[in-house]
């Protein structure tokens, strides 16, 4: 692996199409990475703050507006706020959306995969 400065971590969901196609420019542009199957893998509360912490995004952009968001009855007013956000994950990680791509102290979520060839410079 190369050094922090240009290793990239993809937070990816394998069954997610969008998450695979952003792993796939990955590998076509042969830029080192790590790979976390955040499903598998249950991340920290500290985790989503970091996300928050380094996208430019709204805390609300990190919810996936999906089936599954509608199926939990969830409102746009209950994830709103970091807090909101920050505790709809902590239950509900499977609404986090995907793929998160972290470079160094920067991260963005890579919808559409498109936006990972900008923010890596490919």
């Amino acid at each position: 692996m190369s050094d922090a400065t240009d290793s990239v971590t993809i937070y990816h969901n394998p069954a997610c199409g969008t998450s695979r196609n952003t792993l796939a420019l990955l590998k076509e542009h042969g830029v080192p990475h790590d790979i976390i199957k955040y499903m598998d893998t249950e991340l920290s509360r500290s985790d989503y703050e970091s996300f928050l912490d380094m996208i430019s995004d709204e805390p609300t952009m990190l919810i996936r507006r999906d089936k599954r968001f509608k199926e939990l009855g969830i409102s746009e007013s209950e994830v709103q706020t970091r807090a909101q956000v920050l505790r709809m994950l902590g239950k509900h990680p499977e609404l986090m959306q995907r793929p998160i791509l972290v470079k160094g102290d920067e991260a963005i979520i890579s919808r559409p995969p498109e936006k990972a060839i900008e923010f890596l410079k490919l």
